[in-house]
């Protein structure tokens, strides 16, 4: 965990916290061997949040380009 704490503007009980947030939402999981820990990516609920995203994305991409160009125009 050191590791992964080391370039991080936070120290490490602060990333503990978050990894902890991350396990409990099952986005990660932990892998213990003597005293190192290792952190991997749990893809599932991430494909799940992916999937969900992509449904509606043809839904605010329209209505975010007309909001870009209206943005764009209200500047000039």
């Amino acid at each position: 965990m050191t590791q992964l704490a080391r370039d991080l503007p936070v120290k490490l009980p602060g990333v503990m916290k978050h990894l902890d947030v991350l396990a409990a939402a099952g986005l990660i999981e932990r892998a213990k061997s003597g005293r190192i820990v290792a952190v991997h990516l749990a893809p599932g609920p991430l494909r799940e949040a992916t999937s969900w995203l992509q449904h509606y994305e043809r839904f605010w991409s329209g209505s975010l380009d007309k909001l870009t160009r209206y943005l764009e125009e209200d500047v000039r």
